[in-house]
């Protein structure tokens, strides 16, 4: 009887099939001389390896690499906060690709700095010269803690913020300083309060107006020779809109935030034109975008608005991923 052969389950050298398998071992402790790691292979570099059209590409970089960042508060203290990390580049045409590592390596040789705009500008000239990019962007995305103190009965809390510092460099050598600041408050809608008084007073029943959480995002470029601490932001998002959300509660805040609520009712219209009042008055930010969305309580559906500042060649006020305003 026949017994049909085993298939070969390793590599071949050769199409020999005699010949010697390739060993599949791995070697801890080896590193190798810097003679044999100058001719490992390198595909950026090799000829005719651009595939597709050869055009060039306006992004190509690396996302949401996380590691622990320090940052400086407004009151100076100094905070170490994860981070996501995207960076990216331009890239010409006739050249394969990018090396992605040097943006994390160039990263990672400032990794123990306390980061500020200043800093990602330092470091996005690093990385546009290593990889002989015209354009260069850095995004870190974190989460921000302030504290926060109760309505009346002297409590505090954190509340956390999502923040985005955003750095381009562009061809010409001018560097953008961008921030985007999520801000999470409640709108109550002034149509029903109305009405609910209106019931009241007309047939003495008793009806509660409908509130809901709500959210701003708030983007703002940075006008050269200023800074804007996130504290700041927060400060703005406040005066306007008044009814953030609270972080600690007894029955004496809630009863609080009932009355802010009544005695700051909005659509969501007034609160970007509230936001846009306040923005428009600092002579540190040069443009900026507000995007607000109320979580509708009454309806299936969310109400939103968008409004920008107006700059030429700035913001244009077309946010249209409002699914990103989800509390």
């Amino acid at each position: 009887m026949d017994v049909k052969a085993k298939p070969r389950l390793y590599l071949h050298r050769t199409a020999d099939r005699n010949a010697q398998p390739i060993a599949r071992t791995y070697n801890p402790a080896f590193r190798g001389p810097p003679a044999y790691r100058a001719e490992l292979p390198d595909m950026m570099h090799a000829v005719g390896a651009v595939q597709g059209d050869d055009v060039p590409i306006q992004q190509v970089g690396v996302s949401n690499f996380r590691l622990p960042l320090r940052y400086r508060t407004k009151r100076g203290e100094v905070v170490t906060l994860e981070t996501s990390v995207t960076g990216t580049v331009s890239l010409e045409a006739g050249v394969k690709g990018i090396d992605m590592s040097r943006i994390m390596r160039s990263f990672y040789d400032h990794k123990d700095a306390v980061f500020s705009h200043a800093q990602l500008g330092r470091i996005l000239q690093i990385y546009r010269r290593r990889i002989g990019s015209r354009d260069a962007r850095l995004r870190l995305a974190f989460s921000y803690p302030i504290r926060q103190r109760s309505l009346r009965s002297g409590h505090e809390g954190w509340q956390y913020y999502r923040v985005v510092w955003e750095a381009l460099l562009t061809r010409t050598g001018a560097l953008r300083r961008l921030v985007h600041f999520d801000f999470v408050y409640s709108s109550a809608c002034p149509c029903s309060a109305e009405l609910a008084e209106h019931a009241r007073d007309r047939r003495d029943i008793y009806s509660v107006p409908h509130s809901q959480r709500s959210k701003a995002r708030v983007s703002v470029e940075i006008a050269p020779g200023h800074r804007l601490a996130i504290e700041d932001l927060h400060a703005h998002c406040l005066a306007a809109l008044q009814t953030e959300t609270q972080v600690m509660v007894r029955r004496e805040d809630e009863q609080a935030f009932a009355e802010l609520n009544g005695a700051y009712i909005k659509f969501v219209e007034d609160a970007v034109r509230l936001l846009y009042r306040e923005l428009d008055h600092d002579p540190r930010i040069k443009d900026f975008e507000v995007a607000c969305a109320h979580l509708e309580s009454l309806h299936s559906h969310d109400a939103v608005s968008v409004i920008c500042k107006g700059v030429k060649g700035g913001f244009t006020g077309n946010f249209t991923d409002f699914g990103q305003l989800v509390c």
